[in-house]
């Protein structure tokens, strides 16, 4: 008989178990059963660290998305933040993105699902990725210190959010990406001097 598994080792099985159902089956079809039986453990070990569906959804989209994060180091703020939208709009358009899709179609019919999605979404590990390249930027003397701000470092990603949902699809033409940086970011970075 092996070993039962407690703590952190059993919470990663679940997460990854999770993570596989979601990408197998979106979050419409993750059952806790399902789950449960993945991660060779029980319904109740899973409801003890997730109350229901939605937390164990949202986790494993987390889980699933702090292991993605990108964190472009191409030596320009420019650079940097092409590259982040860039993967950003990749993402989008992946299996990772079709999950992500799906959360958000859920959310729509299930408030508490969207409350625990703006609390708990892999939002603020692109915050810190975005912060910490403007942080570089200025280190490097490329941007004012006062532009390292979590309202400056977001646009990019709020204005790449907007153009999907006003285009209705899960990419975004690679001119557009550069007009966000040149023509909004880059300016509000700078006009913080």
């Amino acid at each position: 008989m092996g070993t039962r598994r407690r703590g952190e080792e059993l919470e990663r099985a679940i997460l990854h178990a999770a993570a596989a159902e979601l990408r197998e089956s979106g979050y419409a079809g993750m059952t806790m059963d399902r789950v449960a039986a993945r991660a060779g453990t029980n319904k109740n070990a899973i409801y003890r660290r997730w109350p229901h569906r939605a937390a164990l959804g949202i986790a494993a989209y987390r889980h699933l998305s702090d292991a993605a994060m990108p964190n472009p180091d191409t030596g320009t703020l420019r650079g940097d933040a092409l590259e982040m939208l860039r993967r950003a709009n990749e993402t989008w358009a992946s299996p990772h993105g079709t999950i992500l899709r799906g959360l958000l179609a859920a959310a729509a019919d299930d408030p508490e699902l969207l409350t625990l999605m703006r609390e708990r979404s892999g939002a603020d590990t692109m915050d810190r990725a975005w912060l910490g390249m403007l942080e570089r930027a200025a280190t490097r003397g490329e941007a004012p210190a006062a532009a390292v701000r979590p309202r400056v470092a977001t646009a990019p990603m709020m204005l790449l959010r907007a153009e999907y949902a006003m285009r209705g699809v899960p990419s975004v033409p690679d001119e557009v990406l550069v007009e966000i940086v040149d023509e909004v970011f880059l300016p509000l970075v700078r006009g913080h001097g």
